[in-house]
């Protein structure tokens, strides 16, 4: 463990850690959107969720695709919605290529389906978050 995320597990003593998507570039890439304030949401899979559920005012440390910490953002809401009920407006707070809803049934359609879980009715938790910390 680095002594940064030594720190920061201090600070923010229940925070889960992790980092995005399912790939080392994916996790640079999707960090980088945060630390911007672009992405300002993520889903995943419902399954997913109720391995590790999170509440509203949860914290997370962000790790980029070399595990080390970047940024610390904090839970605001969580919805559940089905993948094709997602709507424009909700794919353009992840922050992701062009914002548009077409972009964001593409990716995700392929991330669900390299994790096995795609279906166009599977159920979603949508998380909005804040940037609190930059690493």
């Amino acid at each position: 463990m680095t002594t940064t995320l030594h720190r920061l597990q201090q600070r923010y003593p229940l925070a889960a850690i992790w980092g995005f998507g399912d790939s080392p570039q994916m996790a640079d890439e999707l960090a980088a959107l945060v630390i911007q304030g672009r992405k300002r949401a993520s889903c995943g899979a419902l399954v997913s969720y109720l391995k590790e559920p999170i509440l509203p005012g949860s914290y997370n440390i962000i790790l980029n695709g070399r595990d080390e910490p970047v940024c610390v953002i904090r839970t605001t809401v969580l919805r559940v919605v089905r993948y094709c009920d997602v709507t424009a407006e909700l794919a353009s707070r992840e922050g992701e290529g062009d914002l548009s809803l077409s972009y964001w049934q593409a990716s995700h359609q392929a991330f669900f389906e390299r994790e096995g879980t795609w279906s166009p009715e599977m159920e979603l938790v949508f998380e909005e978050f804040e940037l609190v910390e930059v690493i």
